[in-house]
């Protein structure tokens, strides 16, 4: 059925990145604006005020309305226990995490987080600004702040997935090129990371609307660090959207009123993560199914791709992709009404709350890694190795909601971008589902992992074509035609 969202403010402010107390207490009363490149949606809010202690699920029911989650609620949900009590936590795998001004304070954060929560320090917090100096932060500035949130967000959280992996943060300056602001100094502290040998996965929780672009080629001219780290096998991860089967148009605004998909999500070579919601009890513990993320808020990101065919690792689901590529390909937590709590002092100093594929993300980055710590090495090709496993592999099918939205533009008037509906197998609302840590782990690292043979994945058909370059979007110039 989908949900209705309010007010354009309500869905730029609540559904994205950065999420705090306050902002989800005057949610009606909106404030800001999305930002479309790779900048984080959330914007300082006044009269923000942050907590002087991490909030529970009871106090989040109470006071706001909303359920929230501490770390150990969703270690719990995805079962990490398993992993962790066998030593599997990441460690001696590297995490890097991309965002342009990073935060000031990030490594005082974090270890305030892991003290609150029960978590040990990372082995090794490493910051490297690669692509130039970071402009000095400015607290006045909304960018800055909301790239401060995002930071935040993806450091702790991940942390939280892996709590023995290194983490590396690459800090990008924000310069204006013609439609693609910011990508280049991504692409470039990428590359640098890559051929430094640097990270076995990279988090990525930005992206922009494909129709946003100059055209194909803006984006073809974007994918150097990609090809670079699918030869060093090193894994990409990248969030859909928060705004369901839409997203935002090129005045930063309003969203497109027909489907469309977010770069480089959509690219063949990152794993899209989709956003899914979890109802727990205060132990972590399901009292309902996972649903695909629409509550009111936003909506996990899902559709079809205008730039680039089919993967070869789509094959099998070509029934519901035609011969496009499809996302998400995997979801995990992301809903407002779900939020989870974090902590930073760079402005308004305390606990606060976030939601959002930005969340689920950095999460996903955590159980990578604790794959590639039980490889002993990175996985060849996470994407093909995720398509190649069954429900009895650590995959959880998602088979309720949808990515469906109705939201009003600036023009005055309302719309609704029908999405995608869950169902078996896989589907544009959720991927192949969501996912159970340990199983998953397991299946991924295991002596059938998917490097290569055949193999059956979810959707039917065979799941075990041969690899080709232009498949793998290598030859991005042929024509997609879903």
């Amino acid at each position: 059925m989908g949900s209705v969202l309010s007010t354009r403010q309500r869905l730029c402010v609540l559904a994205v990145a950065a999420l705090t107390l306050a902002i989800l207490a005057v949610a009606s009363a909106g404030g800001g604006h999305a930002v479309v490149k790779p900048v984080p949606f959330a914007h300082n809010v006044a009269g923000d005020t942050a907590l002087s202690f991490p909030p529970d699920t009871n106090y989040c029911l109470t006071n706001i309305g909303i359920h929230c989650y501490q770390p150990a609620q969703l270690q719990k949900a995805y079962d990490l226990g398993p992993l962790f009590a066998s030593g599997i936590d990441g460690r001696g795998k590297t995490i890097v995490i991309v965002d342009s001004f990073g935060s000031p304070t990030i490594a005082n954060d974090l270890h305030v987080f892991d003290q609150t929560f029960g978590l040990p320090d990372p082995p090794s917090l490493k910051v490297y600004q690669p692509a130039g100096p970071v402009p000095p932060f400015d607290p006045t500035n909304d960018d800055m702040v909301g790239w401060a949130q995002e930071t935040t967000l993806d450091v702790e959280w991940s942390h939280v997935f892996a709590p023995g992996a290194n983490i590396v943060l690459l800090e990008t300056p924000v310069s204006e090129t013609e439609g693609v602001t910011g990508f280049p100094e991504i692409v470039a502290a990428e590359n640098w990371a890559i051929n430094h040998g640097i990270g076995d996965v990279i988090s990525m929780s930005f992206g922009a609307t494909e129709q946003t672009f100059p055209n194909n080629a803006a984006i073809y001219g974007l994918r150097s660090a990609f090809f670079n780290a699918h030869v060093h096998h090193v894994a990409l991860l990248a969030g859909t959207s928060d705004t369901g089967a839409t997203d935002y148009q090129l005045n930063l605004e309003d969203l497109y009123t027909f489907p469309v998909v977010s770069w480089p999500a959509s690219d063949p070579l990152v794993t899209a993560i989709g956003g899914t919601q979890l109802t727990l009890d205060l132990a972590g513990n399901r009292l309902a199914p996972d649903v695909v993320w629409n509550d009111g808020y936003g909506a996990g990101g899902g559709g079809l791709s205008t730039v680039f065919p089919r993967p070869d690792f789509q094959s099998h689901v070509k029934n519901l992709v035609g011969r496009v590529r499809g996302l998400p390909d995997i979801s995990g937590s992301a809903a407002v009404d779900g939020a989870v709590v974090y902590y930073y002092t760079f402005v308004s100093p305390g606990y606060h709350l976030v939601a959002g594929v930005s969340e689920a993300t950095p999460e996903f980055a955590g159980v990578v890694a604790d794959a590639d710590q039980l490889n002993h090495g990175r996985l060849e090709d996470l994407n093909t190795s995720l398509y190649r496993l069954d429900y009895t592999q650590g995959l959880v099918d998602v088979t309720q909601g949808d990515n469906t939205v109705t939201f009003e533009n600036s023009d005055g008037n309302t719309y609704t971008v029908q999405g995608y509906s869950a169902g078996p197998g896989y589907d544009l609302a959720s991927g192949l589902g969501t996912f159970d840590g340990a199983k998953l782990v397991a299946a991924l690292a295991g002596p059938d992992r998917g490097d290569h043979g055949g193999g059956h994945g979810p959707g039917g058909g065979h799941g075990g074509d041969h690899h080709t370059i232009g498949h793998h979007g290598f030859f991005p110039h042929a024509p997609v035609t879903p």
